[in-house]
């Protein structure tokens, strides 16, 4: 497989990866455990912008790249990892709006809140460059070697 193919696949990874984790996340802050060893606080603010950084944002960066190195030829296989890729960010991050009434008050946050937002917002652009790479139809270039 191509390079751009390879990027595509890790960039749908790292998507699901996020949505699983941030579900994950918003789960624990639901059923959170009173005695926790040591009395350690709880904080979900570095946790959840630990995840966007491991997670959400190289997806974004390479579905990109993937984007780039295809946009001359297109590709329905890329164009539809790319917005699988889209699809899944946006359906965990709604799961995760539905959660957040059931969250304990204390960690209602501005990052908990937004989070899901934004990333729904982000999941948009992601799904129209999928469907771009989708409806392009031109031929891949020939290799020539001298």
């Amino acid at each position: 497989m191509s390079l751009e193919k390879w990027t595509a696949i890790a960039s749908v990874g790292l998507f699901t990866m996020f949505a699983g984790e941030m579900i994950t996340i918003y789960h624990f802050m639901i059923d959170i455990p009173t005695n926790l060893e040591f009395n350690v606080a709880f904080e979900p603010s570095p946790k959840i912008l630990q995840f966007i950084s491991i997670g959400v944002a190289p997806a974004s960066i390479l579905a990109g790249l993937s984007f780039i190195l295809s946009r001359n030829y297109g590709s329905k296989q890329i164009g539809s990892l790319i917005l699988g890729g889209g699809i899944i960010l946006f359906f965990g991050m709604a799961y995760c709006y539905t959660l957040l009434g059931k969250l304990v008050p204390v960690y209602l946050v501005q990052t908990v809140l937004l989070t899901p937002f934004l990333f729904m917002g982000l999941s948009i652009p992601v799904m129209i460059v999928g469907i771009i790479l989708i409806k392009n139809n031109r031929k891949r270039p020939k290799k020539e070697y001298f």
